[in-house]
């Protein structure tokens, strides 16, 4: 085992401060990473703050992982030393049941190790997440990100990216469609881009007239203000598709009175309390509500490449990892455009 330096949790809704841990030594099939930046999720709050249930603590966040492998294995053959790689929000799975064989290793039916408060295969071990300073991972869950992408706008696409790259493909964005899109902050940027990548007429739809311009800018082709009632009428059974990636509790009527017969409303975003929704929206339309977690190793590699392809990047701000805890308040606040990336030179 090794020693690394990290930034911790110690009960729920404490500040993050510094904090020792140990590391295991590379096994065979293990990549060490030096990681070079990190994302912050609105998910790493909900779990610092317990809002989920269920947190373990002392807790080092962090799942939008990107820096640089310093050290592999003998059996490494994904992977050699001063790669780019990065990993999101798991390390390992069960492998042996019917999700895993399906490459869904996010909706494992065995054992299913996150990449932090979360346990390795062993059900004992803690996992401890990316704001420190290296990261041991099986070569199987560990990304390869192309060479000459920005780490820092590529790392929050281990989480961000996958999220709304995953149900924009699986419900059909495609040239010929309407896609809408609720919220525009981590997610709903990444939404917005990826959706008009694969070729979707984007609508944005937010309560902040501010979020116009920004929308626009990141490929959108209109952008809808949910309190104007008339241009929400004028949208009524237009979009074949939205992904809501709003994570707070909301009104889901409205959203279900724009699908087409037949359109689906994705949630991505994870609210800690239950959302409301009529039926009859549901039934005159044949429409669907769904949810999608993050994607499987494969579609998560398979993003990266789209992304790589189309220079679809992130857009954040750095900071220090002194700054995590301000940051946090800003978050909660909406004050980011679009996420931070935690430059770990500064740990």
């Amino acid at each position: 085992m090794f020693e690394v330096c990290g930034y911790a949790a110690k009960s729920a809704g404490s500040r993050l401060e510094p904090f020792s841990f140990h590391r295991r030594n590379p096994g065979d099939n293990d990549v060490v990473i030096d990681i070079a930046y990190c994302g912050i999720c609105h998910s790493d709050v909900h779990q610092v703050r317990d809002e989920w249930g269920g947190a373990a603590f002392p807790m080092v966040p962090g799942h939008e992982i990107a820096g640089r492998v310093s050290r592999i294995g003998k059996e490494v053959v994904k992977f050699k030393v001063g790669d780019a790689a990065g990993v999101g929000c798991l390390v390992d799975s069960c492998r042996k049941c019917s999700s895993c064989h399906a490459h869904l290793e996010q909706h494992c039916e065995g054992r299913i190790s996150f990449t932090y408060n979360s346990t390795e295969q062993d059900g004992k071990t803690p996992t401890y997440g990316g704001y420190s300073s290296q990261i041991v991972v099986d070569e199987a869950f560990a990304l390869k990100i192309k060479a000459g992408e920005p780490l820092e706008a590529a790392a929050p696409l281990l989480c961000a990216g996958i999220t709304t790259y995953s149900p924009l493909k699986r419900f059909g964005a495609r040239p010929g469609s309407r896609v809408g899109i609720v919220g525009l902050g981590g997610l709903g940027h990444m939404a917005v881009k990826i959706a008009a990548a694969l070729g979707a007429e984007v609508f944005v739809l937010s309560g902040s007239k501010s979020k116009q311009a920004g929308a626009k800018r990141l490929g959108a082709h209109e952008f809808i203000l949910t309190s104007d009632a008339a241009k929400m009428q004028a949208l009524a059974g237009r979009l074949n598709l939205i992904v809501d990636t709003v994570s707070a509790k909301h009104d889901l009527n409205a959203c279900l009175n724009l699908l087409s017969l037949e359109g689906t409303l994705a949630l991505v975003g994870a609210s800690p309390q239950p959302l409301e929704f009529g039926t009859l929206p549901l039934i005159t339309g044949r429409r669907f509500i769904a949810g999608s977690l993050i994607g499987g190793i494969a579609e998560t590699q398979e993003m990266l490449d789209f992304c790589a392809a189309k220079k679809i990047r992130a857009d954040v701000e750095t900071i220090a990892m002194t700054d995590v805890n301000a940051a946090y308040a800003r978050l909660l606040k909406g004050d980011v455009r679009y996420r931070f990336s935690i430059d770990m030179k500064t740990l």
